[in-house]
């Protein structure tokens, strides 16, 4: 058996392929495990599909699964088109539909399924919210200043709309994002459909134009665009490990 460790935007994630479609919770669990495991804010599992290059399995460190991971995404597409397992224009099927994705070299860039507005301004502890689906939900408040970011708040507003909570920043004709992301329960370096409700919401407001470049906590640099009412981000992916070993994933 053989499992990689990849790093996009600062999401980081463990990625492995087989034919074997089985539930893998536990698995997740085991492997994201900071201290005991490799570590990774997620699992990432590829599957043969008939219709499309592929089809993935995605679970948060906790062991919860999710529909969709923009980061995850790039990540999955790099690790397919160099394990021989898609071309380097692909299409592959998440829990919130086809997405497709282009690698170039280190560079993948993923178009994310349509975005839906669940609330387009809603006021709540103080700050004015936005609540969209971009794959995943994601509430998205202005803030003027990074610091600004209240994870007390964030683990209450998670719980109470079942979403991850993002604070963004417009500086110079960026965005800087950072979000509290549910399955870790904790900020995370980045969050690839986080940063992609920021920018929604800042294009929504005409803040900025159709492509902006958004820097979350990792400070690694993603460029997000609308293109035909979708979402694309851009980004570097790094593939930090392999690992070939006899190891019973099943």
């Amino acid at each position: 058996m053989q499992i990689s460790k990849y790093s996009a935007n600062g999401n980081d994630f463990v990625i492995f392929h087989t034919f074997i479609n089985i539930d893998r919770s536990e698995l997740a669990k085991k492997l994201c495990n900071r201290f005991n495991g490799i570590g990774a804010d997620g699992l990432i599992v590829l599957l043969p599909h008939k219709k499309y290059d592929f089809e993935w399995q995605f679970y948060n460190a906790d062991g919860s699964t999710a529909s969709m991971c923009g980061n995850g995404s790039r990540a999955a597409a790099h690790y397919a088109h160099i394990e021989g397992l898609a071309k380097n224009k692909m299409k592959f099927l998440t829990g919130a539909g086809v997405i497709s994705a282009v690698v170039d070299g280190e560079v993948v860039e993923s178009e994310l399924t349509k975005p839906v507005i669940i609330n387009n301004s809603f006021e709540e502890e103080g700050r004015v919210w936005f609540f969209a689906d971009t794959g995943v939900p994601h509430l998205v408040t202005e803030v003027q200043d990074g610091d600004d970011f209240d994870k007390q708040l964030a683990s209450r507003m998670r719980y109470k709309h079942n979403a991850n909570v993002n604070f963004v920043t417009l500086k110079n004709n960026s965005l800087y994002v950072r979000t509290y992301e549910r399955g870790v329960e904790n900020e995370t370096m980045a969050c690839g459909t986080g940063m992609a409700a920021c920018f929604l919401y800042m294009y929504l407001n005409k803040k900025v134009k159709e492509s902006s470049k958004v820097y979350p906590s990792s400070k690694e640099e993603l460029v997000l665009r609308i293109s035909k009412e979708k979402l694309c981000l851009k980004g570097a992916v790094i593939k930090t490990f392999e690992l070939v070993k006899n190891i019973n994933f099943y």
